[in-house]
């Protein structure tokens, strides 16, 4: 049994503020490799074009952004603006309107969403379980249209679950066939102490039944990350992590031993505000099975250990996490995370798929977490 857990990052459209977010914390690299290809003596055609992008991304051809109408909403009807007028027109089927609306979503790069497929099939899991999915419909088109060129069998049962935040970031869990999604529990309605959502965005338990009609448990979870103040966003990630790990324990008590936790949250392991679940609890990472492997960074890069990586010689900041009670830990045959969707272009060097050549066609900025189950322990 094969189980992967994968952050994809959207699928088909993802929210403006988060597209907008990434791309600041990009610029600087983008201005450093704009940089690096400026000062070249000779360049080739792959530069050229490579820089034609980069001084878009960056903004040099940025165009006119005053908008063509202007909408307003009065008295509960549509009003709209032409541009330099001074009259406001009533919406309805005699106006006789053209103009444009800032929509809350970004498309995807359709090279992109073939990687996002690329990188799931290279894993080939029995249960995947997957973060930051907009909706179900996306899912099942996603699985049927590009899932199906890469995989010989794709997913049979899908579910999808929406969490507390509005950006389209809900949960998924698909399963072939042979395996059954039993059940689903949803932590959406715990509340802190100031009675808002604990979860701004998600915790889901789901339980699975394998073609052996064994059963386990899947906690997925998505902590506060470090984009808000971080007194703030360390104090509720404590909270976060503490909540899970209380969820872990009963479900513990309880009599079940076969669990999985996975997840998105946010900072290393060392971190102190996943304490409660890395060093207060029998949770076992995969990252420390011996055999968990990894295409490693290339040169100097490969003796290198940056601060926060998940091990030497892989050098990109540890977010996501798949962690396992101890029984099923010693299930593990062999584990592994693949990056091969990640940009490396300008960071340290690791092996990427030959269809990605830019940042606009990432399958995602976060690496595929993957685990191989026997029935037996080892």
């Amino acid at each position: 049994m094969k189980i992967a857990f994968y952050n994809i990052q959207n699928i088909f459209h993802r929210d403006r503020s988060l597209v907008e977010q990434s791309m600041s914390e990009s610029l600087k690299r983008w201005r450093e490799e704009f940089e690096t290809l400026l000062l070249k003596k000779q360049r080739k055609d792959r530069d050229y074009s490579r820089m034609r992008e980069l001084s878009f991304l960056l903004g040099f051809q940025k165009a006119a952004s005053e908008p063509y109408v202007v909408m307003r909403r009065r008295q509960g009807s549509l009003y709209i603006r032409k541009r330099n007028h001074s009259l406001d027109y009533k919406a309805n089927s005699l106006t006789d309107w053209n103009g444009w609306i800032k929509l809350g979503s970004v498309p995807i790069n359709e090279q992109a969403i073939i990687n996002k497929a690329k990188v799931i099939a290279e894993v080939n899991p029995d249960v995947l379980i997957l973060q930051e999915v907009e909706d179900r419909a996306s899912l099942v088109e996603f699985n049927r249209d590009y899932l199906s060129k890469f995989m010989d069998a794709p997913y049979e049962h899908i579910l999808s679950v929406e969490g507390n935040d509005y950006k389209g970031i809900g949960m998924a869990i698909m399963v072939k066939k042979g395996y059954c999604i039993e059940s689903v529990m949803n932590f959406a309605h715990v509340l802190d102490q100031e009675h808002k959502p604990l979860f701004d965005q998600h915790l889901q338990l789901f339980k699975i039944r394998n073609t052996s009609g064994e059963r386990f448990l899947i906690a997925s979870g998505y902590f506060v990350d470090q984009h808000r103040d971080k007194e703030s966003s360390d104090k509720l990630r404590l909270k976060q992590s503490g909540k899970l790990q209380e969820v872990y324990s009963s479900l513990q008590e309880i009599g079940n031993e076969n669990i999985i936790i996975v997840g998105t949250f946010g900072v290393p392991s060392y971190c102190h505000t996943l304490a409660p679940l890395i060093r207060a609890s029998n949770l076992k990472e995969i990252t420390k099975h011996p055999s968990f492997k990894v295409s490693m960074d290339r040169g100097k890069d490969r003796q290198y250990f940056s601060l926060g990586a998940y091990r030497k010689g892989v050098n990109i900041k540890q977010k996501d996490y798949i962690l396992l009670s101890p029984s099923f830990f010693d299930h593990i045959i062999n584990c592994g995370m693949i990056r091969k969707g990640i940009w490396s272009n300008n960071r340290a060097q690791w092996p990427v798929f030959n269809s990605l050549k830019s940042d606009l066609e990432q399958a995602s900025s976060h690496p595929i977490l993957w685990m191989y189950l026997s029935r037996n322990k080892h």
